[in-house]
């Protein structure tokens, strides 16, 4: 049986969730950041057009498109927007991902049979921005690759249905750069030796990608087929990410406690990163030596920036910790969690703060969490017995 995947993007997501509340917002340029110094996160299509693109820097977008109104965004909407939505499609649709605050894919196959697989991604699209008053773009094929291409595709054309004989005269005129795991490089590579379709990228041998790219080639190769095995995996809401440390011996040491603490903060804001999460509560536990158990917490701003949250561990600890007998436990916990890149939470940071995030975690994906660390926290070890590892479906 061909299965049919579907795939939906809630069209410039934060723009129209700021427009339910604010009808004088329609049909004017809105960007979507903070400060003058920071970087775009979203904006509305009447700013793309002037050249405005998420995460270029606001000065720059503001020369495009100086007529534009910078709004600093409100996460907890989006987040309480995006909920809604999911509710509507798990009641609805048999498989379930959301792949982001804004991005869904379901696993319809087989529907057909009763009601049409198109006409029934169509109303349940009709569901949606009748309940929610938000927009979309969906496009329904054989795969997840097919199925994202085609909302991209459909943001101009309307919504897709792209059957499989019609896949590869589909995917074949379009910029390699639509295939969804192409960035800037790969696509300079390729372009330097002539392949910037998909047409001319599906025709090349997959053992002369595999050695200009590596084991991504093969897997470039199959996409640019139409070719995306990849399942379609079932949405569960994380509640929250922790960690706790227990001390092999009981301590007063404030500094020794405070290196663990930001050590704890960054593995975990790595994690919140790698996974796509931003968090909204902080919370900090301390057992001492007599196994009292003591906890503080306090709600920030969705993010998952170590800067933001080592400062707010660092200060709920020292509210907490008052007692001064000695510990022998520490944790720290992240919850009140939203999908999201650290690329939403960028309505006060700078543009110099995000590629220092991105260059640091590029390093630890790839040599390890512990190849790039700040001084302060470099005495945790995030591997020993102690640490406890919580994930919480």
């Amino acid at each position: 049986m061909e299965r049919s995947v579907v795939h939906i993007d809630m069209n410039t997501f934060f723009v129209s969730c700021e427009r339910l509340t604010n009808s004088e917002l329609n049909g004017i340029p809105i960007i979507i950041g903070g400060g003058d110094r920071g970087v775009v996160a979203s904006c509305s299509y009447e700013a793309r057009r002037f050249g405005v693109r998420s995460a270029m820097p606001i000065q720059m977008a503001l020369r495009l498109c100086p007529q534009a109104k910078v709004m600093k965004g409100d996460m907890e909407l989006y987040s309480q927007l995006s909920h809604s939505i999911t509710e509507i499609i798990q009641e609805k649709a048999p498989v379930v991902e959301k792949a982001s605050i804004d991005e869904f894919y379901l696993d319809i196959t087989g529907m057909d049979k009763f009601h049409g697989s198109y006409k029934w991604t169509n109303e349940l699209a009709q569901t949606i921005t009748k309940e929610t008053g938000l927009p979309l773009t969906f496009a329904l094929s054989i795969n997840k690759t097919v199925s994202k291409i085609g909302t991209g595709e459909g943001k101009q054309k309307q919504n897709l249905q792209i059957p499989p004989e019609m896949v590869q005269q589909f995917l074949n005129p379009l910029s390699v750069q639509k295939i969804p795991m192409v960035g800037d490089k790969t696509f300079q590579l390729l372009s330097r030796i002539g392949i910037r379709t998909i047409e001319t990228l599906s025709k090349m041998p997959c053992e002369v990608l595999q050695q200009m790219i590596g084991k991504n080639g093969i897997e470039l190769w199959k996409k640019s087929n139409g070719i995306d095995n990849n399942p379609v995996e079932p949405y569960t809401e994380r509640k929250s990410i922790s960690t706790e440390h227990t001390f092999t011996q009981d301590t007063i040491d404030i500094d020794k406690l405070k290196r663990v603490i930001l050590g704890m903060v960054e593995k975990l804001a790595f994690q919140l990163r790698s996974e796509q999460w931003l968090a909204s509560t902080v919370t900090i536990k301390i057992r001492y030596a007599n196994f009292d158990t003591e906890t503080k917490q306090c709600r920030v701003q969705y993010t998952s920036a170590d800067h933001i949250l080592t400062k707010t561990v660092t200060e709920l600890f020292d509210k907490l910790y008052q007692r001064r007998m000695r510990l022998r436990l520490i944790g720290v916990r992240f919850s009140g969690l939203v999908r999201g890149t650290y690329q939403i939470d960028l309505f006060q940071d700078t543009e110099e703060m995000l590629a220092l995030y991105q260059a640091m975690d590029k390093m630890k994906s790839r040599y390890g969490f512990d190849a790039v660390m700040r001084c302060a926290g470099a005495s945790f070890k995030p591997n020993t017995k102690n640490e406890i590892l919580k994930r919480k479906p």
